[in-house]
Order: C-alpha cells, then structure tokens, then sequence
C-alpha cells in the first residue's frame, strides 16, 4: 500500500464503501491522445497507525474510443449479484454523441480481482436525471414522467411497469426474502382523490397493495424509505421499515401501522442507512440534500447526534472491529477531511477539530476500572431482572391454569390439559416435602449425587406401519459413563410361557442437558429442547439434575409380524450396557450389566400412527415422534460444494419450495409432512462454509432420487454433490484406524531415512572388506583376521544405537508429533462415539 497524496486525487470522484474500503471512480480522457474516454477507480482502506486511508488497488477501463463522445457517471452503489449470489460494486455510466440525441448506458462492475467488467447495456432517446437506482440483481430502475422503467440481467431488455404512478417510492426486501419493488399512486385524472396505493414488483409485475409496508397518507410525502425486515406468512407481506417524510419526521412501521415517529432536524432527506454498532444497539444515518446528517438511534428513536457540511456518508466496518461504523466525508477533495465514528466510543477524525481529543492522553486507570465494575453491575442487575421476569411470568401462568382447573371442577367439568400445562402446574402437597428436602440438604453432601447405575425416565413405543419403535429416556452419571447400549425385547404371551428374544436394531441420540458433555456429541445426535421447569430453584448437586449428569435416548425397530400371533401381547424391555469406573477406563476391563426398563402392552387392534401431527408443540410427545422417525426412515448423508456461488438460500428453498416446516421441538430439523408415515421427510442442512454444506436426508429411497432431482435443478451447474459414505458408526471408527496406521507407516519411513546413510556406509565398508584377501595360515594373517573381525563387532553396535544429524533428528520429531496430534484427536473422537454406542 501507498499513502494517499492530495495530489493525487481525483477531482469530484463518485464514492461508494464495499467491504470495509472505499472505491472511488471517476472519468477522464487518455491525457496522450485526447480520444479515448477512461474509467478510473481506487480502492482505499483506513490504517489506523497513520490516520489515513491508504491506497489499496487501483486500475482502468476504457470506455469510448472517440473523441466526439462524452462519457460521465450516473452512479455508484454496493448491491447483491442474484446470479452468483455475492455483493458486488456496480457502477452506472452514460455515454452521449457529440448531437446528443442518443444516450447509451453501461452497468460496471468490479470484480475481486480488481477488474471492471461489463454487466447491462442498452440505449434510451432521452438522458436519466432523477431519481437512478442500483438495487439488488442487479437492477437498475429510473422515472422518466408518470412511468417507472427498470432493466436487468434477467429481463435482457428495458421494460415499463404496468402502472403510472403520479408519486412512487422505490425500495427493495432484505436478502432471500423477495425483490425490487416500487411503492406509489395510481395516477387517475378522473377522480384524483380516489387515487389507490399499490405496490409491484419488478421481478414478475405482480401486483400488491401497498399500504402493507406504508399505510395511504405517507405514500406522498415519503422521500425515501429503508424496508428493515420482511416474511411471507401465509401468502401475505409482513415487514417493518423506516420512512423520511417531506414533513421532517422519521416514522417507524410495522405491517403498515405507524410504531414511532421521530423529527428530523433537517429537510429534503435523500437516503437513509443502518449502522450496526453491536451491543450499543442500532443507529439510522440520513443524509440530506445541502450535506446535513443526522444518526438517530433505534431503540429510544431520538436523534444522537447531527453534522453539516457533508459531502457523503458511508457505513461499513473500516476499523474492521466486527461492529459498522459511519464514515463522513466533509469536502470534495475526498477523505483529506473525514470522521470515522460509531458514536460508542470509537472516534478517528483527519483534519477537523475532533482530532484533539483523539491525540489526547488516556484515560486514567482507575476511571477505566470504575467503568468496567459500573458496567458489570449493570449486566449483573439485567440478569437478576430477566430471571424475575421470568419466574413472574411461570407464576402467572401457573395461577391462571390453576384458577380454569378450579373453576372445572366447580362447574363439574372435565378438565383437558396439554402436556405443556401439566407440566407447569404444582401439586400443593409437595410444599412440605420440599422444604424437608431442602432441610436435609447439607445432612446429605457426602452421598452421590445420582447412582452410577443408568436410571430409566420414560419408556414408550410407537407403531409405524409394519414396525415398532421402542424408546427408553435415560439419566447417566458423567463420571462413570455407559457404553455399548442397545435395547432387546422379550415378549411374553402367558404365564406359564417362556420369553422370546426378537430382533432389533438400536439407535442412541444425546438428549440436551446441564452438562459440558453434551455440548461435545456427535454430529449425528439430535438435539431436542426440555420441558420446562415446574418451578425456579437455586442449584443443588444432590439433585438429579445436576452437571454432571447427561441424557440419553435409546431407541428399538422391531417388525411387527413375530408379535402378531395374540390379540395382545406383552413386551418387556431390557437395556444392554458396559458400565465404566470412569470415562477414561477401558472398555475391554469393564461387564456387561443390563437393565429392565419395564414393559409395554401392544394392543394389535389399535394400530393408529399419529406422528408429528402439531409441529408447534415442544411436548414429550412430539420428541417422541421424532425420535421414532430417525430410528426408522433410512438415513443419507450429502456433501455439497459451491466454488462460485453461496449456499445460504438451500434452508429457505427447502422451506419454501419444497414445503417443509420446521420442528419447534428441533429446529435444525425440517419435516415435509404428507399423506401416511412412509411419505414423511427429514432434512437437516449444515452450513459448514459460505461455499460448503452438509444435507441429511432421511427418507425412502424414491422420494430421495426425487428430491435430488429437485436440487440438481436449483443449484448451478458448478455446484457439485458428494455422499458420504459412511455408516451411523463407522465414521470415527475408520478415521481412527486410519490415523493409527498413518502414524505407525509414518515412523517406519522416517526411522528407514535416519538409517539409510549409515547403511550406504556400512555398504560400502562391506564391499571395501570382501575385496581384501585375508591369509589365516600365518599369524599376521590371523590378526588381521582379528581386527577386521572387532571392527565388524564396533560397526552392528553403531547400527543398533547410530548417531543421528540433530537437524534430522529434529525433523523426525517434529512430523511425528504432527501425525501423533491428528491420531489423538481421531483417538478423542472415537472415546466419544463409544460413550453412546
């Protein structure tokens, strides 16, 4: 990088802020040979040892190669590439003839390697003046009279939308929610008064009405707006935005009902912008027409603070902190006079007064400590508030189901509670074994907190076509953890019969719990939220729910055919594990136990499947459902990769193309519910990189090739899709093997490198030897027989012990403890997959 010298600079450059720097374009002709018309940008970012903005990358692009030809730019702006889904710069300039009756456009923009590259041309009999926008596709829409006109890569032509608007609006939805649109009335010269408000999208000129985003008597006086946040649900528009009015007022709106209003200090607003400052909460930036500014913040919708004397405003991470900041510029000359700031204590300026306080000194150290305890307590006592907030609102809750189960009873009728109401009503009588229990509570610290032995929850079994699924819940002690557990069903038809062993296969899932363990499970384990708590207590490590307990889900597919041979048969279930001392012992030491978790009647003439019928409800139930799905749908597993395009909009293409919902007992899971058990499909997508996902599919086999097909056909051709071939347990198990016999063919070539040198030696001493002819019928003969013999004897002592070079010897250490670290981490893996299997 360079340093930005003053002369250097354009003069009256378009300005734009991408990615934490600033570009900065400008048009001028060839200065040797006057004909050709340039395209110049620089790229700047700010270093904040010198203050300044530095040069970063800078380049050219030839435009016109006539004279006659003039060449200017209309404008500049950051906006979403649809295609290949990525933000990029674009720039909007215009060249005219020397007659003027012609005016053609071109859309620029400036890809990552520093290259300014075509995107839309087309011509039009008049010159854009007002109102030029650059928004996300790209598009680029104009008025010209009572007509909106818009061109894009997907239209390939200039297009009129169907309505004349005598005022319009133009703003577009966030990203992966919709498209351009333009906001405005319906110009009628008959009745004007009668004037409608809709709205069309540019996409496809779908119409809507326009007073779900601005209600009827702002759309006239609105200068410009910014749409914050917006959903479909069910068919309709739901989003909140911010409008400037020609009234000097700043309004907020929610579905089109007025929420705020704040007064401008300025008037004729041109654009508004959302600075992001992290924990210090959001800030609206608008920028006026005579170079005013004004940030008002969104929580409290005051005015923060206001400048004048502005030429452009830009808000982008340039301190590059993870947070935005607002960067103004405050001549033509650009960045010689500017304010980075975010109004929270960031504040860098460059020849204004403010840079004295930035050069003042620190702060001294007592009044930093006395802000971080004052901001400590504060964080503390919203802590302590959140927590009463919510046990007030369990109370409430509790109260009023009490008072309707009352009531019930009074009225003599039958009262219908949910699982989630049972679960939050407390029985009276348990007020006075409570308080004994907590009375004994230090009487009671030497015992262990829970049994080392697994301890059964629930049991409960599901039938789904011609299977049955049995489920065990199961509270572990962390400190003496559980291996190889599976489940077997013994049926018993009568008294006098003897229990048959029927086949299975089981399945284990980590169940969410106040535990570090859990947090480290496998990728495969499903992740379901609790019930909520009968009532707020303190912690106590003598209670089952303590931190060093974990949960498990047990899971058994039988089929049905070797139980229907009664009308009713009884099962019992039993759990099958290896109880470990400790969670580093070996398994091979330990016994195998087993449990009888209880039994479970199977009525064959009540064979109704009802799963996943209330996606809304976070009910054992709906765990239960769930969890039977994943034991008995085959499982695939997809690896897509994208070098060009991003991935981010797989999650609401399955949602929304495809159908699904998600869980509200696991949100990671989407269920695309249709007609019969065997037509249910789970997808759980996992984001690795922008470029990178894994998909799990858990489906038939058919509906997975159709589903596939689907997919092919919405991603780009140069996306490519992978399975996985691997097992629910083979995984780790083949990444370890594969470790450990790196490790052992990685210390044998080394080992072979270090001795290779003393062998060439010993090599070529062996032959020097055989060349010599030894005589042993004298005694000099014999001696020297002797020495050559002690000489071979000192030569295999060196070999079994050799010297090695410290540099060599220090590249072998070196490799092997790399190869000895990825084993290690397979070994860790491998320990925790044998926890549950």
């Amino acid at each position: 990088m360079e340093i930005l010298l003053s002369e250097d600079l354009y003069r009256n450059p378009h300005q734009l802020s991408f990615c934490g720097k600033i570009i900065l374009f400008t048009c001028k002709r060839d200065s040797t040979t006057n004909e050709r018309s340039e395209l110049i940008f620089r790229r700047l970012s700010y270093e904040r040892e010198n203050n300044r903005f530095l040069k970063a990358a800078d380049g050219t692009a030839v435009i016109s190669r006539k004279r006659s030809a003039h060449v200017d730019i209309v404008r500049c702006k950051g906006a979403l590439d649809v295609q290949k889904r990525l933000a990029a710069p674009f720039i909007l300039v215009t060249k005219t003839n020397e007659k003027g009756e012609s005016f053609q456009y071109k859309l620029l923009t400036l890809s990552s390697s520093n290259r300014l590259e075509p995107c839309i041309e087309f011509k039009l009999p008049y010159q854009m003046k007002e109102k030029v926008y650059i928004m996300q596709g790209p598009t680029v829409l104009w008025t010209h009279g009572d007509c909106v006109y818009y061109t894009s890569l997907q239209a390939g032509e200039v297009r009129q939308l169907p309505i004349q608007w005598s005022h319009s609006v133009v703003g577009e939805l966030p990203l992966y929610k919709g498209q351009v649109f333009v906001l405005g009335l319906q110009s009628n010269s008959e009745q004007p008064s009668n004037s409608q408000t809709l709205g069309c999208f540019t996409e496809d000129g779908q119409l809507f009405d326009g007073s779900v985003i601005l209600p009827h008597p702002y759309i006239s006086i609105t200068q410009c707006m910014l749409v914050l946040s917006a959903d479909r649900v069910d068919d309709v528009l739901e989003c909140t935005a911010v409008a400037a009015t020609s009234n000097q007022q700043l309004v907020y709106f929610e579905n089109g009902i007025v929420k705020d209003t704040c007064q401008l200090p300025f008037k004729e607003p041109e654009h508004i912008q959302e600075a992001n400052t992290g924990r210090n909460g959001c800030l609206f930036v608008v920028f006026f027409h005579q170079g005013h500014v004004c940030a008002i913040r969104k929580d409290t919708f005051q005015v923060a603070s206001v400048w004048s004397g502005v030429s452009s405003v830009h808000v982008d991470d340039f301190l590059g902190c993870g947070t935005d900041q607002m960067l103004l510029v405050f001549n033509n000359q650009p960045l010689e006079k500017f304010l980075i700031t975010d109004l929270c204590g960031i504040s860098y300026s460059h020849g204004q007064d403010t840079e004295v306080a930035n050069t003042s000194p620190p702060p001294p150290e007592n009044y930093l400590l006395t802000l971080q305890a004052l901001e400590s307590r504060l964080q503390s006592g919203l802590t302590v508030l959140q927590e009463l907030q919510r046990e007030e609102r369990v109370k409430d809750r509790v109260l009023r189901q009490s008072v309707q189960t009352l009531t019930n009873v009074v009225s003599e009728r039958e009262p219908v509670l949910t699982q989630n109401e049972q679960e939050g009503l407390i029985a009276l009588w348990d007020c006075d074994d409570e308080s004994k229990d907590e009375g004994l509570d230090d009487k009671m610290q030497d015992m262990p907190a829970v049994s080392s032995k697994p301890q059964t929850d629930k049991l409960w079994h599901h039938i789904i076509e011609d299977r049955m699924v049995v489920g065990v819940i199961l509270t572990t002690d962390i400190s003496a953890p559980v291996t190889s557990v599976s489940l077997s069903i013994l049926t018993e038809t009568g008294l006098n019969s003897t229990p048959a062993v029927i086949q299975t296969q089981s399945q284990v899932f980590w169940l969410p719990a106040p535990c570090p363990s859990s947090s480290s499970s496998s990728s495969s384990a499903s992740m379901f939220s609790e019930p909520e708590a009968k009532r707020s207590k303190q912690h106590n490590a003598s209670r089952p729910n303590d931190l060093n307990t974990c949960r498990l889900a047990v899971t058994a597919v039988t089929k049905l055919t070797p139980l229907l041979n009664s009308g009713c048969v009884k099962c019992r279930v039993m759990l099958h594990y290896i109880q470990r001392c400790n969670a580093f012992a070996s398994v091979s030491n330990s016994t195998p136990a087993f449990l009888d978790c209880g039994q479970i009647d199977l009525d064959i003439h009540d064979f109704q499947s009802q799963l996943l019928k209330t996606l809304e409800l976070k009910t054992g139930e709906t765990r239960e459902d769930l969890l039977s799905l994943l034991a008995v749908l085959d499982r695939w597993v997809f690896h897509i990769d994208s070098p060009d395009y991003s991935l981010r909009a797989i999650d609401s293409w399955i949602q929304k193309t495809v159908g699904c919902k998600k869980l509200e007992a696991s949100p990671q899971y989407l269920l695309l519910n249709s007609s019969g058990p065997s037509a249910l499909m789970l997808f759980r997508w996992h984001q690795i990189t922008p470029f990178k996902g894994e998909l799990s599919v858990h489906s038939s086999h058919l509906q997975m090739i159709q589903f596939l097909h689907s997919l092919l056909a919405y991603l780009p051709a140069t996306c490519s899709i992978h399975p996985v071939k691997r097992t629910r347990d083979e995984g780790t198990s083949q990444i370890f093997a594969l470790a450990l016999e790196k490790e052992v063919v990685s210390l044998k070539q080394c080992v072979s490198e270090l001795l290779s040198e003393e062998d060439e030696e010993g090599a070529k001493r062996k032959t020097t030897g055989n060349e010599e002819k030894l005589e042993t019928r004298s005694v000099e003969g014999l001696q020297r027989c002797r020495e050559v013999w002690q000489r071979d004897v000192e030569r295999s002592k060196m070999r079994l012990s050799p010297l090695v070079d410290v540099v060599r010897y220090r590249k072998l250490i070196q490799g092997m403890c790399e190869v000895q670290l990825k084993g290690d981490l397979a070994a860790l893996l491998e320990t925790q997959r044998t926890l549950v299997s």
